[in-house]
């Protein structure tokens, strides 16, 4: 039985190769409580997009395994799903995969009162961002100093068609 700080790890080891299987990616593996219960959630990722039957597929293929394995001493929820359109980047590859792309991040500690903002990734190596603003500045910050860092690929005028 692992403890909850290795709990993301062996449960990547028995589910990594169910989603390759399926022609999936890991993006994602969160082990969270929220109020009194507890969540197993796996974010998986294609090319092309994940559909419902994705994450259905890989719920099938995994309860068993997971169940054998038993990484998790306590009940939980599993959920697998996509990581979304505003998917939070959280791995050097995702980083690197993204480069070019629009993002918002946010900052531990603030710049000049300010921790939010919105640009284009420009660079991206070994944990230091460079992100182009829409004033045509840029910040570099390293990936340790943000709360989180998101694409920002959302427009409502996509759903308006």
């Amino acid at each position: 039985m692992a403890g909850k700080g290795n709990t993301v790890s062996r449960v990547t080891e028995i589910v990594e190769p169910y989603a390759k299987e399926l022609g999936l990616d890991l993006w994602d593996i969160r082990f969270v409580k929220e109020g009194t219960d507890w969540y197993l959630r796996i974010f998986i990722d294609k090319e092309g997009g994940i559909s419902i039957d994705d994450c259905v597929d890989l719920t099938h293929a995994i309860t068993k395994p997971l169940d054998e394995a038993d990484p998790i001493s306590q009940s939980y929820t599993l959920e697998v799903s996509s990581p979304g359109v505003e998917r939070e980047l959280i791995t050097d590859s995702h980083f690197e995969k993204y480069v070019g792309s629009p993002v918002m991040l946010r900052l531990i500690r603030p710049i000049d009162k300010v921790r939010d903002f919105s640009g284009v990734l420009s660079s991206y190596n070994n944990g230091e961002l460079t992100v182009t603003l829409e004033n045509g500045e840029s910040i570099s910050v390293n990936k340790k100093e943000t709360s989180f860092v998101k694409l920002d690929d959302f427009d409502i005028n996509d759903f308006n068609n």
